[in-house]
């Protein structure tokens, strides 16, 4: 996905939404991702719904797509990597996620880390989900990774991926809802200190 994209999730039966939304980005591959300049304009809210992110030339104001004053901005930096790709990521993508992490951090945005695809790093978190705190293997890379860009272990939120499932599964539904949940109150967070900061 190269389009600035937004996603609503709808409460069942309802028709209604519920009070956040999310916005996909290009990914921050070392060679033709996402460039982090545009990636800072989005975290400002200067990058319109539906642009496409081009891995040559960052977004200018001049652009149709540049919003120049934006009624919303990002609350919560959320970073997703499949677990299996750890080991493997190279310092240039690494350095990118610093470069962002940095400026998210000078805009107050708490940054966390969705690690996708638990299960493919180590067997016995594939056998029982609940031991994935316990995983030695899994931990290892958390640190590494958390050393390597700057984000702490506890905004580090490991996850399974529904892919061969065809019932809902009580020990995948707990960690996703754990880490959703965390998300809402690092996004609450923000939104209190922006407030209290625009009244001080």
């Amino acid at each position: 996905m190269n389009t600035y994209t937004t996603y609503k999730v709808q409460k069942k039966g309802t028709g209604k939404f519920y009070p956040f939304v999310f916005n996909d980005i290009m990914g921050l591959s070392s060679d033709r991702g996402v460039l982090v300049d545009d990636i800072k304009l989005a975290l400002e809210g200067h990058v319109k719904e539906g642009y496409k992110f081009n891995p040559e030339s960052k977004l200018s104001e001049g652009d149709q797509n540049y919003v120049r004053s934006p009624t919303d901005k990002v609350h919560v930096l959320v970073c997703v990597i499949p677990a299996d790709t750890l080991p493997v990521i190279p310092e240039t993508t690494l350095q990118k996620i610093r470069d962002v992490r940095g400026a998210a951090s000078e805009l107050g945005i708490p940054q966390v880390v969705i690690l996708t695809k638990i299960d493919e790093v180590q067997p016995e978190i594939k056998k029982n989900l609940r031991d994935v705190y316990r995983a030695h293997f899994l931990k290892t890379m958390m640190e590494k990774f958390s050393a390597d860009v700057g984000i702490p272990m506890n905004c580090i939120f490991p996850v399974k991926n529904y892919h061969e499932e065809v019932h809902l599964n009580n020990d995948i539904d707990s960690l996703l809802l754990n880490s959703l949940e965390n998300l809402i109150n690092f996004g609450d967070d923000c939104i209190s200190f922006r407030r209290i900061q625009a009244e001080g």
